[in-house]
């Protein structure tokens, strides 16, 4: 595995106004961010650690386990019309490594059970293998 410490560990250089961009999302969560941050924050889920807001290279991601090397993105209407940014951000996380696993804000207020059992099963799939791998749900 390759390390991606510089792009979205503890030792990282992140410009000053992408931290504050941050730290702004963090406090304007969305109602579905809200809902999920309950389910991961504080290794709720099977223990595993998950950051929300995260900076990684020049992007922020919704939620982020450095662990599992896993970005999870709650896509709300406006993604619709940034199909194409989505794509290159999606590529450019798997070339550095990362698995990144999109899910729809519908999906966490209507289906949390599956949004959880997908987001355990990617977590799963990083420790075991080791390899990145783009995942966008179906449902």
């Amino acid at each position: 595995m390759t390390d991606i410490s510089h792009l979205s560990g503890r030792d990282r250089r992140i410009p000053e106004a992408l931290l504050t961009r941050a730290r702004q999302l963090r406090q304007q969560q969305t109602p579905s961010e809200q809902i999920l941050w309950e389910c991961l924050r504080a290794r709720r889920l099977n223990g595993v650690k998950f950051r929300r807001q995260h900076n990684i290279g020049q992007f922020i991601a919704d939620f982020y386990c450095h662990e599992a090397r896993l970005v999870i993105e709650l896509d709300g209407s406006i993604h619709h019309s940034r199909t194409e940014q989505d794509a290159e951000r999606d590529a450019w996380m798997q070339a550095c490594g990362l698995r990144v696993l999109r899910m729809t804000n519908e999906d966490v207020q209507n289906h949390l059970e599956f949004v959880l059992t997908e987001v355990l099963g990617q977590v799963s799939k990083s420790l075991t293998s080791g390899l990145p791998c783009m995942y966008k749900s179906e449902r």
